[in-house]
């Protein structure tokens, strides 16, 4: 008898888990979810492994004692398309939110426990002795002694039926879980994002070295020319002191970009998170990386429906409201079906003149029935967190109405600021191309004997100037279009091509060099 109430137990239960689709599928879900990191692990293996740690390795509690540990040992060249890689298996912050995906995924499959029948075992003396004697004065009764070995094992099978906190729990965890993975893309585009600009940084720290060179190089043949005129007394005093002067501001701007580029490399080595004695290396020279191929409306929308933090907004409407519903559950009823199964062994006997240990007795029962409860009253605790969440529900939809009105307005800026830079490459290459002429006939008519030193040292100073400043816009640029790129979660960038604008040029040489160091990198319309 007692087999087939276990066997319908058993299938009773299969039956009600058929009827609740949570049950069947929800393991499954949550298995079958994309890992974040999966889709990046054969890009990973092309990596250099120099510059790549382990997650949770040896080295992330270490600290350095010894200079020789800190001290820069390898330089690692990197690429732009490399940044999103290195970050997702170097950044701890990264790691720190895909644990908290597992850490959400933990919590689902707890949640989904609820639907699962729960066994209670216990067990009285497995086994226990127990030995007594009893003295009575009276005549009439003799003294009894107890001698007996036993054991008692009770196990019970809980399954709710109705329980009204289990589907709010459950789809509470679920948004939590989505929450989880939209952070960690979230964290992802913003690291990468930041990355992005360090990288155009240390790009724009090495090309503006290179004309700090150019200019000391520049003012060495020109105090050298000026030397010359004086010793032959063509020339002033005059002119060789503005000559060194020159020199000596070309070395100072040398040295400050160089301190600039030191900062810059340890900068991107602290985002990538490289080892202690790595620094890392560009090879590319600054250039424009594209044009933003969408128009502002256009931009507007995609970042409407590619932002996460939307989707998180959402999301924590929908978990608030389901924990107002898991709080309202605690004042509900809970119907349970509960099957109990005891077996108790004993060897000997109790209060016995002369007790037999060999006398044995055992027994089973089983037990099986509906259980409910009810907490009717419980002082208005649950009304109260009810309204709670509620209020905190409404609270997030007002959220989401800021968010929306924020994500437009930072569209809008980034897309004008793209917009500004945009005009303004060409607008500093022109420049360039009018130092770099104004140079070179400001010599001509000092070789001449025209003009003084003084005009060719402050078209020396103009064309430095003239080529940092397209050089920072370029950068500028660069840096724009990966936070628009950010902003609305789109990669719709056109390529570049490199074109020779020689229009109306009679005089090709400074252009031509321009080319050659790419500072004239313009896309073709």
């Amino acid at each position: 008898m007692g087999r087939v109430k276990r066997k319908f137990l058993i299938v009773a239960g299969l039956f009600v888990s058929g009827l609740n689709p949570l049950w069947a599928t929800s393991l499954q879900k949550i298995d079958s979810k994309t890992n974040p990191t999966k889709s990046i692990n054969t890009n990973l293996a092309k990596l250099d492994h120099d510059i790549l740690y382990e997650l949770n390795s040896p080295d992330d509690l270490y600290l350095p004692s010894r200079s020789r540990e800190v001290q820069i040992k390898t330089f690692k060249k990197i690429n732009l398309d490399q940044l999103e890689n290195i970050l997702i298996n170097n950044n701890r912050s990264i790691q720190i939110y895909l644990e908290k995906i597992q850490q959400a995924k933990a919590i689902l499959k707890s949640s989904l426990s609820s639907w699962y029948p729960t066994l209670n075992l216990t067990a009285n003396g497995l086994p226990q002795y127990f030995e007594s004697k009893n003295y009575n004065n009276s005549s009439l009764i003799s003294d009894t002694t107890s001698k007996q070995w036993s054991s008692t094992v009770s196990a019970q099978i809980k399954w709710d039926l109705i329980n009204p906190a289990r589907i709010p729990e459950i789809a509470s965890a679920r948004d939590s879980l989505e929450k989880a993975k939209h952070s960690y893309s979230i964290v992802l585009r913003d690291f990468t994002l930041e990355a992005k600009k360090r990288y155009f940084n240390l790009q724009k720290a090495n090309e503006e070295i290179e004309v700090a060179n150019k200019s000391i190089q520049s003012s060495e043949l020109g105090l050298k020319d000026a030397e010359i005129r004086f010793e032959s007394g063509v020339g002033t005093k005059l002119e060789v002191l503005e000559a060194k002067t020159q020199l000596a501001r070309d070395k100072q701007l040398l040295n400050i970009k160089l301190g600039d580029q030191e900062i810059a490399q340890r900068s991107l080595a602290q985002i990538l998170n490289f080892p202690e004695d790595v620094t890392p290396l560009i090879g590319s020279k600054t250039k424009v990386i594209g044009l933003w191929n969408s128009s502002l409306e256009q931009s507007i929308v995609a970042a409407y429906s590619q932002r996460e933090e939307l989707d998180n907004i959402l999301l924590d409407i929908s978990i608030q409201n389901s924990n107002a519903n898991a709080a309202l559950a605690a004042v509900q009823p809970i119907v349970s079906l509960v099957n109990t199964s005891s077996s108790t062994f004993s060897k000997g006997e109790l209060n016995k003149i002369s007790p037999n240990n060999n006398n044995e007795s055992s027994s089973f029962s089983n037990t099986i029935g509906i259980n409910a409860s009810w907490y009717i009253f419980d002082g208005g605790k649950a009304r109260a967190l009810y309204r709670y969440n509620r209020s905190r529900a409404e609270e997030a939809k007002l959220n989401f109405a800021v968010k929306r009105a924020q994500i437009r307005q930072e569209v809008e800026e980034v897309f004008f600021k793209l917009k500004s830079a945009k005009l303004n490459i060409p607008a500093s290459y022109s420049e360039v191309l009018s130092a770099r002429e104004s140079l070179r006939l400001a010599k001509l008519r000092y070789k001449s004997g025209i003009t003084t030193q003084r005009e060719v040292v402050n078209n020396q100073r103009d064309l430095t100037d003239s080529e940092v400043r397209y050089i920072i816009s370029v950068t500028s640029y660069n840096s724009l279009l990966a936070d628009l790129s950010r902003q609305t979660g789109l990669d719709n960038i056109k390529p570049c091509d490199m074109k020779n604008n020689q229009k109306n040029d009679t005089n090709s040489e400074s252009t031509s060099e321009l080319i050659e160091t790419n500072l004239i990198p313009l896309c073709q319309p």
